[in-house]
């Protein structure tokens, strides 16, 4: 059933949805009762973690002996979401062992890298969509009220409530999505993961890069990585991969550059080199947290303020070069390089990075930077940055990467 909830973002009144978590709950919860039951169900009430009550519509049903299985179909609301319209399926089984065992079928990714919300080995299916299962089967038990159903095995001279039940979730089609998604590059292999911490889905959230940048911090800090590699997107990994890196090697903070800095102190690492393009990072140099032009765009206020610094700092009386009408950096480079004051201020610039970037770990890492230009090619880095790459070529190489 579609959730008639909103938000507001950018002007827009958009739809939630709900995740997969909720429908591998959902599932869970309406497979237990037609099993306790014998009776079918065509709807279930789920509440999730944030409070929202859910009635979700109950797909394919199954019943064979001793197990019932069913799904939910995804509603990702007005979000863009590849898992939009999947069905989640869930088998519940009578065990004779008390308690609750969930564990993924087809479809349901496993992790193959330590760092994850899971151990290695185990499907992926988080934290709290497990907890959300286990919780949703043991209100069917209390819901059906000691009703037993054909589906329960009489032989096994257990008592309904001490029976224990093992809970399966795949997901038709999950191994086509999963690689649509950051999966693959996690370390999760044959599917999708069961996520959501919340319950529901909101457009166009930044939660979920977010958790994935968190995630790939957490791999990297588990494979002992002495140095974490960090650049906002494509355009830095190219630039790294003509140093002789893999696309895999960089963490991509997207515009989360201050989030990712605080991330990766949160982890543990004490050493991280930025690299990036002049056009996101010169943002950096003027304090700005997040790069994503809806927070702004000072590029050319800050590189012309860098400028005069630099002429006052030179003891010059000279006109700071006019910035404001280039559109792009490369443009403003031009410009400083015609007044000869490309490399003072570039350097100044990719200083004030280094400092925002330590600044906002709370002192708790070095940071190096490395600057470049897709026109002019590397345009400033800190002193450490050589042995940085030096050490992260060491540590790629010994972990194959």
């Amino acid at each position: 059933m579609e959730l008639k909830e909103y938000i507001e973002k950018g002007g827009q009144k958009l739809r939630l949805g709900y995740t997969t978590g909720s429908c591998a709950a959902a599932a869970a919860k309406a497979a237990a009762l037609m099993l306790l039951t014998g009776e079918k169900v065509p709807q279930v009430r789920l509440r999730t973690p944030r409070g929202t009550e859910l009635y979700l519509e109950i797909e394919e049903i199954c019943f064979s002996e001793g197990a019932v299985s069913c799904a939910v179909r995804k509603d990702s609301g007005d979000d863009p979401d590849v898992t939009d319209g999947i069905l989640v399926r869930a088998e519940v089984a009578c065990s004779g062992i008390p308690g609750i065992r969930i564990d993924g079928g087809d479809g349901v990714g496993r992790v193959k890298r330590p760092g994850l919300d899971q151990p290695v080995g185990n499907a992926a299916i988080n934290s709290t969509p497990r907890r959300m299962i286990a919780e949703a089967v043991q209100e069917a038990v209390r819901e059906a009220g000691g009703r037993t159903g054909t589906g329960i095995p009489q032989k096994a001279g257990v008592p309904l409530l001490q029976a224990g039940f093992d809970v399966t979730v795949s997901v038709p089609g999950g191994r086509e999505v999963a690689a649509k998604t950051f999966n693959p590059k996690l370390g999760i292999e044959g599917g999708i993961s069961i996520l959501g911490t919340s319950g529901i889905v909101e457009p166009m959230s930044d939660r979920a890069l977010l958790d994935t940048i968190r995630a790939e911090i957490s791999i990297r800090r588990e494979e002992g990585w002495k140095v974490l590699p960090v650049t906002p997107g494509n355009y830095g990994r190219d630039f790294l991969s003509g140093l002789g890196f893999s696309d895999g090697t960089a963490v991509a903070s997207s515009n989360f550059i201050c989030d990712t800095v605080r991330m990766a102190a949160d982890a543990g690492f004490a050493r991280l080199l930025l690299c990036g393009h002049i056009g996101k990072l010169v943002k950096v140099a003027g304090g700005v947290e997040n790069t994503h032009s809806q927070f702004g765009d000072r590029r050319m206020e800050i590189l012309t303020e860098i400028a005069g610094d630099v002429l006052q700092k030179q003891g010059c009386t000279g006109e700071v070069p006019c910035l404001s009408d280039c559109a792009t950096t490369d443009d403003a480079v031009r410009i400083l390089r015609e007044r000869g004051l490309d490399r003072a201020v570039l350097e100044e610039m990719t200083r004030r990075i280094q400092t925002y970037l330590e600044q906002w770990a709370g002192g708790e890492l070095r940071a190096e930077v490395l600057v470049f230009s897709n026109v002019y090619g590397e345009l400033g880095r800190t002193d450490g940055a050589a042995e940085y790459l030096r050490l992260l070529k060491g540590q790629a190489k010994a972990l194959q990467v």
